[in-house]
């Protein structure tokens, strides 16, 4: 590549950096705090390095006031991805809050080392295990490869959106909608059998009155929830791949509606 049409291809490069660099703000795994900025950096401008040398820019773009209109196109883009990939984890702490209200740890929150703010107990345990699934089922390959057929899919530098008002934020209420009825099916079988249990707890408190069913119940809900917990395990990660499988699909889906 000459000089010449490295200077051209500047501008394209940058607006590919900043669509990369918005995906990694919010995007599972890569937005972890224990990442260090540099390497996200690094990974951003390799993979726009190698999205502009493989995806030619077909109009020219010039450095105008225009450009930041583009800029803000891409950031919209980016952010719109890494959101779409992290549902997997909301749903995953959504389930885990209905859980703790359930077993009675809902005043009993941990702080989240990667936001800085309060999560349920259950709904971090099950936050890291899925970002050790997805880790293990190779998901943040899955991302980076659905962010350079974005490049291809979704051309970089075009003014026009190429899908019509209001298709976009209606393609996320309902992803929005459904994220919450699979956090409900995740958490459905432990808060089922936790709310027989309180029906259990509420038939036995008028059988033996004198019994202290708060001293009984308490712990009994507690106990039995972590074997729940243990028992339905492969179930969990069974849903995690159907999850995976689905963002995908999701992800895809997106392209088709942002690219037109």
């Amino acid at each position: 590549m000459t000089l010449e049409n490295a200077l051209n291809a500047f501008p394209y490069f940058l607006l590919v950096l900043v669509r990369m660099s918005a995906f990694f703000i919010v995007a599972p795994i890569f937005s972890q705090r224990t990442i260090p900025s540099q390497f996200k950096i690094g990974l951003a401008g390799a993979l726009s390095l190698i999205a502009t040398s493989v995806v030619p820019f077909e109009n020219e773009i010039v450095l105008d006031g225009y450009y930041t209109v583009l800029i803000f196109k891409e950031i919209l883009i980016g952010l719109s991805f890494g959101f779409l990939t992290a549902l997997i984890l909301f749903m995953v702490q959504v389930a885990g809050a209905f859980i703790d209200f359930q077993m009675g740890f809902a005043l009993a929150n941990v702080i989240d080392p990667q936001t800085g703010t309060q999560v349920p107990i259950i709904g971090q345990f099950k936050y890291i295990l899925a970002i050790l699934f997805l880790l293990a089922i190779n998901g943040h390959h899955f991302m980076i490869n659905g962010m350079l057929h974005s490049v291809r899919l979704v051309p970089v530098g075009v003014p026009e959106w190429g899908f019509a008002a209001g298709e976009l934020s209606q393609f996320m209420v309902t992803v929005f909608a459904a994220m919450f009825a699979v956090a409900f099916q995740l958490a459905l079988p432990i808060v089922g059998s936790l709310f027989l249990v309180d029906a259990a707890l509420g038939l036995l408190a008028k059988t033996v009155p004198q019994m202290n069913i708060f001293a009984v119940g308490f712990p009994l809900k507690i106990g039995i929830g972590f074997i729940l917990l243990l028992l339905l395990m492969p179930s969990f990660f069974f849903m995690l791949q159907v999850i995976v499988e689905r963002m995908v699909k999701l992800m895809n889906e997106l392209m088709g509606i942002l690219g037109g």
